[in-house]
């Protein structure tokens, strides 16, 4: 039996089509702007619902069965959408994002071209203090006095650097080898796609206030005003149940059971036996497991039975 195809018009998302090309500012001198893309929300509802037919085409049970795919990790139909965006970046913060593999890269080459010349500043109130708890993150800001000095000494460096990588140039050494002194600081620019499930990956960890201040900027800017926009169903599906929500371990469970049931000398008891908790009568140390724990019993309303009154 011959079948029969109706004719099919490319996905287009009009607020997605008003923005392609148009850069969104990120740093001193960084941007993200959109090259191009494939599918949108009604994309992932077409490829959800492939394997029994065309189904219900209401848009709130399009919407229902986003958020049910989001809600319990479904993640092949977020897969038929993908999207080109080109970005301008520190070479610093470009090492992190470039850690995400799931996308396909093509990077401005300073072996071929000479180096963008723009470097990240710092301005004097935004120098971050290295954290205490946390060997990889900071807290906290630099007197502004201290963050003038160090502003200055950046700006210092930057310029020595430049001038250096200038005159090799001049003088006819090989761009390869005339770069290896630049800063990180130094901005990079890159092609990058990826599909929406991996792109949510990203955001997710990305967007997260633990991560560096800088990626996390440019991962905000690509979540609020370009997902946001290409497929607002699966983004507020992602803020519901992904970047607002929280995971919880079979331990925290049992530790939380306990909490709510009135049985703290339980819950204390427990965190002792998982290693949370020392043993009664030693001191408290840092743990990073616990400390997480007693942010998200926070987050509920909870206070941790442990810590002091």
């Amino acid at each position: 039996m011959e079948q029969t195809f109706e004719k099919l018009d490319r996905t287009s998302v009009p607020e997605l089509d008003k923005i392609l090309g148009v850069p969104f500012n990120v740093l001193n001198d960084g941007f993200v702007r959109i090259i191009d893309y494939m599918g949108s929300d009604s994309s992932i509802v077409q490829a959800a619902r492939v394997s029994y037919g065309k189904g219900t085409k209401k848009l709130r049970e399009d919407e229902g069965l986003i958020r049910y795919l989001v809600r319990h990790h479904h993640t092949s139909p977020l897969e038929m959408c993908e999207i080109k965006l080109h970005v301008r970046v520190p070479m610093d913060c470009w090492r992190q994002w470039i850690r995400h593999r799931t996308a396909s890269i093509n990077e401005y080459s300073t072996r071929y071209s000479l180096a963008i010349d723009a470097a990240q500043d710092t301005k004097p109130d935004a120098w971050r203090l290295q954290a205490k708890s946390n060997r990889q993150g900071s807290e906290g800001f630099f007197e502004l006095d201290k963050g003038k000095i160090l502003s200055a000494r950046e700006h210092e460096l930057q310029e020595l650097a430049r001038t250096i990588y200038n005159e090799r140039i001049e003088a006819g050494l090989a761009r390869e080898q005339a770069r290896k002194d630049l800063p990180l600081s130094t901005y990079t620019e890159a092609y990058w796609k990826t599909n929406l499930h991996n792109l949510l990956h990203f955001l997710a960890l990305r967007m997260d206030k633990h991560a560096q201040l800088e990626i996390r900027t440019y991962a905000t800017t690509i979540g609020s005003e370009i997902v946001s926009k290409w497929c607002p169903m699966v983004w507020e599906a992602f803020k519901d149940y992904q970047f607002g929500a929280m995971e919880l371990s079979k331990q925290e469970i049992e530790i939380i059971a306990l909490l709510q049931a009135g049985d703290a000398n339980g819950a204390r008891a427990l965190a002792v036996k998982f290693g949370f908790l020392p043993p009664d009568g030693e001191k408290i140390k840092f743990n990073l497991e616990r400390s997480e724990i007693e942010q998200k019993l926070v987050l509920l309303g909870i206070r941790p039975p442990w810590l002091e009154s």
